[in-house]
Formats: C-alpha cells, sequence, structure tokens
C-alpha cells in the first residue's frame, strides 16, 4: 500500500463528512505527522509503498475521522501564529481568526515603552497568552481559566514553546484582583445555545461546551463582566481587545458606549464577519 492508496481510501470513507480540499489538507496533515516529513517531501513519495505499521495509524485516524473528531484533538495538537501548541477536549482548537486578533495586540503594544502588563482571560491552550509573550518577551503576561484541566494545558504549551506566562485559575464573574494592566485581551464564550444547531458535528460532540456556549436570554454575559473587570483593573490609557460574535457585535459597542469606554472600534475578520472590538478604558475612572 502507498500513500495514494491511502489518499483514496481517505476520499472514500469521509466522502460527506469533508469536502475535497478538507480530505486532502487532513490527509497531509497526518502525513506529515505520522512520516515526519514535509508536504513537499512527500509529494515526491506518493507512490512508495509504506511501512505496516504506518498504514495501520493511517487507519486508526481515519476511524476516528469517520466519527467526526476533529484532527487537532487525535493528533493532540495545533498550531497557531506560527507555534505548536498541545491540545486536548478540554481546551478549545484555536483558530484562524483569533491569530488576527493576537495581531492587532501585537501592532498596537510593539512600540509601547515600559514592561507591559497584559492579561488574557479564558485562556484555553494558552495560545493567545503565549503567542503574545513569544512576540511581546519584556511583557508580564498572566492567563487566568475557570478550568484545572485547561490551565494544565497551558503550562505544558508554555514550557513546550519557551516562554513565561503567569497561570491564574479562577472566574472571571467573581474574580477579585488589585493588578493594573495595559490590556485585557480574551475570547470569551459567545456561541447562544440556540447556534448549536448551525454548529458542526466536529465541534459541538467534541470541544469543550463551557468555552463555546452563553445562554439565549445573556449573550454578552462574558462582555459584561469582563468590561466592568476592565473599568477597574487596566491602568489609564489601557485598553480592551475582545474577538465576539458577529451576530451581536452592535449589541457589544453599545454595551462598552454605555460603560463609557472611548476609542471603539469594530473590525472585520478574513471572511468579512464582524469579529473583533478594541475599547481605550474611559478617561473619568
Amino acid at each position: 500500500m502507498n500513500l495514494k492508496d491511502i489518499l483514496r481510501r481517505y476520499h472514500r470513507v469521509l466522502d460527506g463528512i469533508y469536502d475535497d480540499q478538507e480530505i486532502v489538507a487532513t490527509f497531509y496533515i497526518v502525513a506529515e505527522y505520522i512520516s515526519g516529513l514535509n508536504r513537499i517531501q512527500l509529494s515526491f513519495k506518493l507512490d512508495e509503498l509504506i511501512p505496516y505499521e504506518d498504514s495501520v495509524s493511517y487507519n486508526l485516524v481515519l476511524e476516528r475521522l469517520k466519527n467526526h473528531e476533529p484532527i487537532q484533538y487525535i493528533l493532540s495538537e495545533a498550531y497557531f501564529y506560527g507555534l505548536k501548541f498541545k491540545v486536548d477536549s478540554s481546551v478549545l482548537i484555536p483558530r484562524p481568526e483569533t491569530e488576527e486578533l493576537v495581531e492587532m495586540a501585537i501592532n498596537a503594544f510593539k512600540f509601547k515603552e515600559g514592561a507591559l502588563k497584559i492579561i488574557d482571560i479564558g485562556t484555553g491552550s494558552g495560545c493567545i497568552a503565549i503567542s503574545l509573550k513569544h512576540s511581546l518577551p519584556s511583557a508580564n503576561i498572566s492567563a487566568m481559566d475557570i478550568s484545572h484541566s485547561a490551565l494544565e494545558i497551558a503550562a505544558q504549551n508554555a514550557v513546550n514553546n519557551k516562554t513565561s506566562i503567569s497561570l491564574v485559575q479562577a472566574d472571571i464573574r467573581d474574580f477579585q484582583c488589585t493588578q493594573k494592566f495595559d490590556l485585557i485581551i480574551s475570547n470569551p464564550p459567545y456561541i447562544t445555545e440556540m447556534e448549536a444547531t448551525l454548529m458542526d458535528k466536529n465541534v459541538l460532540n467534541f470541544e469543550p461546551k463551557i468555552a463555546l456556549f452563553v445562554p439565549n436570554h445573556n449573550p454578552l454575559e462574558f462582555y459584561v463582566v469582563i468590561a466592568d473587570f476592565a473599568l477597574k483593573n487596566l491602568k489609564d490609557d489601557g485598553y480592551l481587545f475582545f474577538e465576539i460574535n458577529a451576530n451581536y457585535g452592535k449589541e457589544t459597542i453599545e454595551m462598552l458606549i454605555n460603560k463609557s469606554f472611548s476609542n471603539l472600534q469594530i473590525f472585520k475578520d478574513m471572511q468579512g464577519k464582524e469579529r473583533f472590538i478594541t475599547a481605550k478604558k474611559p478617561s473619568n475612572f
């Protein structure tokens, strides 16, 4: 059996679950993981016979993919902002849109003088905090999550990526803090329960619901809480950066206006959806 045979099998089994491009992309992710070769190297070896144990590994992965399990959980790794992160079902799989949020924060603060203080609320795998630390090495970065399991993953990722961040296990809804921050950044739960019916099975059945969903009657629950935290804990010229539900951009902006935040801006992601909000601490606080 060669790699072309494996790819044909992946197409046959996964047809109807993923589109052709996703199947090919997933196949090469698996092939790179199993072989240790990159895609260009693999392209010259598609007709070569593979070891029996490798064919077993391809089939084991395929069986899990057939059940809609995300490839990142199967391989226990995901890439984000050029770094590799360990992931399991206790943390969300890092998304490309969130890389845009990180890029915005880096561009906003890379020339700021002095030691920055940043907190990432709802850190999960630590992808935001660790990516920021990697690009802003002099910054003092804290990463908060309610989940002990998530923080264990974040701690491993910090070590694996040779970065030092402070981990805090807490629920932001009752967290008390005396520190002042230059930046509070968060990608909190924002999917309403009624939106769950529109989600893919690989998200709905495998990713942690605590990191995804908010009640239908309170879609801005975490944005309100984090905004109130920001009023108390941002420095005078500090900023709040959010990733948001594209369906609630207007409502999120209105909430921040009502709390007197200034310099409000809403940005679209690469898909053209309103996905990010930045806001400055009000001057009267």
